[in-house]
C-alpha cells in the first residue's frame, strides 16, 4: 500500500501512515513524504509500535517502508533516521515557548540570557531542547543567544526549532543552531523522558 504525503504538514503523515497501517493486520505501508521531518516522524511513529522502518531518500522526497505484523523481520529492513523518541529513557526535555522570560519584553531579553548563560555555566543541561512560536527567534535571528546555543550543542544537547513556526515567522533559511523538528518531539518525549518543562 502506497501513501502519499508530500505537502501534508505535521503530523498529517503520520495520521495517514496509522490509518493506512490500521486497515491491515500484517504488510508492508510505504509513506512517500517531501522532508526529512515528516520522515524521522513516521519512522519513529513505526518504531514506537513494534514494526520496521527503511527510510530512504528518493531525489526531494523520502520514502519509508513500515513492515506490520511479520514474525521474523524484513532484511534489510530497518530505520536509518535518528529520532530522540528511539533512544533509552532521558532525563529532561525543555520545550521554550517565546523568546523572552516573563511578559516584560526588555527585562524577558534579559532573563532569557541570564537563564541559558546560568545553565551553560553550571552545565545544567537539558538532554532535548525544542523552540516553538516565537522560541525559534533565539535559533535564528538573535545573536547573542544563538551562540550560547552553539556552545551548549557542542556539549551534547540536542536542538531543535518547529518547522511550521520556523515557516511562520519566515525563518527558514535563518536557522543557525540545531535542526527542524516537529510536534511529535513533545509529545513523545512526554513519554520518553523523564521531566518535561515547559517556559
Amino acid at each position: 500500500m502506497l501513501i502519499d504525503a508530500r505537502g501534508q504538514g505535521c503530523p498529517r503523515p503520520v495520521m495517514m501512515a496509522d490509518e493506512a497501517l490500521s486497515k491491515i493486520q500484517e504488510g508492508i505501508v510505504e509513506v512517500l513524504v517531501d522532508n526529512e521531518e515528516s520522515a524521522l516522524n513516521v519512522a519513529g511513529f513505526a518504531a514506537q509500535n513494534a514494526m520496521v522502518a527503511e527510510t530512504k531518500k528518493e531525489g526531494t522526497d523520502w520514502r519509508v517502508k513500515i513492515v506490520k505484523g511479520y514474525a521474523c523481520k524484513v532484511p534489510g529492513a530497518q530505520s536509518n533516521v535518528h529520532h530522540p523518541a528511539l533512544e533509552a529513557k532521558k532525563s529532561l526535555l525543555l520545550v521554550i515557548g517565546s523568546d523572552i522570560m516573563g511578559r516584560e519584553e526588555e527585562l524577558g531579553k534579559v532573563l532569557m540570557k541570564a537563564f541559558f548563560e546560568t545553565m551553560k555555566t553550571y552545565k545544567q543541561l537539558p538532554h532535548t531542547m525544542f523552540f516553538l512560536n516565537t522560541g525559534v527567534y533565539l535559533t535564528t535571528v538573535n545573536p547573542e543567544i544563538r551562540e550560547l546555543l552553539k556552545a551548549m550543542e557542542q556539549m551534547g544537547v540536542e536542538i531543535y526549532s518547529c518547522g511550521t513556526c520556523l515557516t511562520k515567522y519566515k525563518l527558514e533559511g535563518e536557522l543557525k543552531v540545531g535542526h527542524r523538528g516537529t510536534m511529535n518531539i513533545v509529545v513523545e518525549g512526554m513519554q520518553d523522558f523523564e521531566k518535561t518543562v515547559w517556559m
